[in-house]
């Protein structure tokens, strides 16, 4: 079973503002209430080790593998929970322009394995609301030029 969670904000910034913030890993912990921090390099191939907090709900480490990193448009990676198939989350960052000095920020992630069914609920509220967060935190982060 696959489940898709996406979630979008419109941010007035440019796409280099935006991939600086998201790119910059050290500073997670002062700004991104989702995904606590992360360690490794936003390089295609690399293995990351990323904390991610939900509200409401328990925290979680996980080593995904960078899949897709392209300066200003797209970050993405594949995290696993113990064995493939089980419970995989292929996460994506999108940064499309919508004119000068405006970006629309899409986040989402596609889960699929044996568990979906049994956390359908919580990625539909928490992780939901998780994504959510960050979004805006980073749209707070990118409009204040935080990361030029």
């Amino acid at each position: 079973m696959t489940k898709e969670l996406t979630t979008s904000i419109d941010i007035e910034a440019s796409p280099q503002t935006v991939w600086q913030i998201l790119t910059d890993f050290s500073a997670y912990g002062q700004w991104n209430p989702f995904i606590r921090s992360i360690s490794g390099a936003a390089v295609q191939g690399s293995r990351l080790e990323a904390q991610i907090q939900p509200p409401g709900g328990q925290g979680m480490t996980f080593k995904p593998t960078v899949l897709v990193a392209e300066p200003e448009k797209e970050f993405r990676w594949l995290g696993r929970l113990l064995i493939p198939g089980l419970f995989d989350g292929e996460h994506r960052f999108q940064i499309e322009p919508l004119g000068d000095n405006r970006v629309r920020f899409i986040h989402g992630e596609t889960f699929s394995g044996l568990l979906v069914p049994l956390l359908a609920k919580s990625l539909d509220t928490d992780v939901r609301t998780g994504f959510e967060a960050m979004n805006q935190a980073l749209k707070a982060r990118a409009e204040a030029g935080m990361g030029q």
